[in-house]
Parts: structure tokens; sequence; C-alpha cells
């Protein structure tokens, strides 16, 4: 590992320390879920964490988290464990919502979005990626307006902030609550974008890094 590799590294392990201490959100419920200090060019960025991940002390921990890495095995050959250790994992709100009085998640408030975002944009400058993958409407529309998933998904996009640009691959969420996926109209555009990802230059590179080394 270069010099340069090195600082980046111990920047992104100072960002997750002090964004595991955040307390920012009064009605959002502790402790903050992170995916950990992970160093790539491939940036995945979910909604909130549900009751179990805090549990587990980690992002997608459940049955969203079992479909999730299931499409990833699919698209790009990459497991759970090869997937957490090579890929960035953040959301838009770092914490459980809690409940609505009705039954199911609390959608993060407006202000909790915005308050959160500062974690969100710092991760963006440190490892300036070449491929994010935002999951769910809430997350895609931090990136880009979005009505209809039909219109995002299975598509490319390329964002520009700043002085920063990399590709956009949107996907569903992939809760058992979001049945989009599973429609006439959401089944083949979900495999388009899988297969985008899949065939990515940033992904193909962690696949690179993954492979057994010649003897």
């Amino acid at each position: 590992m270069g010099l340069k590799q090195k600082a980046a590294r111990a920047e992104i392990e100072k960002h997750v320390k002090s964004l595991l201490k955040c307390r920012r959100c009064p009605q959002m419920l502790p402790p903050v879920v992170s995916g950990g200090p992970v160093l790539s060019r491939v940036l995945l960025v979910g909604q909130a964490p549900g009751d179990k991940e805090p549990v587990m002390g980690r992002p997608f921990a459940w049955t969203a988290g079992k479909s999730l890495f299931a499409w990833f095995k699919q698209a790009a050959g990459i497991d759970e464990a090869q997937f957490r250790a090579s890929v960035y994992i953040a959301a838009v709100c770092r914490c459980f919502p809690g409940k609505k009085a009705s039954g199911g998640d609390r959608v993060p408030s407006p202000a909790e979005v915005i308050e959160c975002s500062a974690w969100l944009n710092r991760e963006l400058e440190l490892l300036r990626p070449e491929l994010v993958i935002p999951i769910g409407k809430l997350a895609i529309a931090q990136f880009m307006e979005v009505d209809k998933l039909d219109g995002v998904v299975g598509r490319v996009f390329r964002i520009k902030r700043g002085d920063l640009s990399f590709d956009l691959i949107p996907l569903p969420h992939s809760s058992g609550a979001s049945p989009w996926r599973y429609t006439a109209e959401g089944k083949p555009l979900l495999a388009k974008a899988l297969a985008l990802i899949g065939a990515h230059p940033a992904m193909k590179q962690i696949r690179k890094n993954l492979a057994p080394k010649p003897v």
C-alpha cells in the first residue's frame, strides 16, 4: 500500500469513528449502523437501517440484505463477505428511524435527511467513487430527481458534484415490502441494472482484486 492510499485509509477510518458517535437527530434510535471504513471506488447508498441492523451491527443484515447480496452474487460473482469487504456501504440516514404508530418503519423526516447528508457528502469527498449504487427511491433522490422507478432503473447516469463525477446505477429497494421488482415492468429493468453493475469497470476491478493471485 502506497503512502497516498495509507493516508486515504486513515481519513476514512477517522470519518467512520466520528460517524459512530453521531447523535444529532433526537427522534432517531442509535446506535449508528456502519459498514466500516472500506476504502473503495464503489459506494452503495441504502435508505436507513431497520430494527435488526443495530442488533446485528451491520447494514443490510436481515431479509432485504439477503435479496441484495443475492443480486450482487448474480450480477458480479461476488458473495456477501466479499462485497462487504470491497464496497463502502452508506445510507441516507444511519440510525433506525423507529416504528410508525400504524406499524412499519418510520420514514426519515426531510430535516433528518438533510442533517445526515453531511456524512454522505464527506464520504463522496474522501472516496471519490467511480460508481455509486443507490437502493430505493429515497437514496436515488439524493442524487437526481426520481418520479417512478421505471424511469431510472436499468440505466447509467453520469452525475457531477463540484469537481467530482461518477456513474450512478439505481436499484429498487430489496425489501419484500417493495413489490416493484416483481412486476412485469420491474423485473427486466432490475435484471438490466444488475448487468450494468456487473459490467462496470469499478466492479470489474473489485473482481480482479479478489481473484486468486498466481503462485
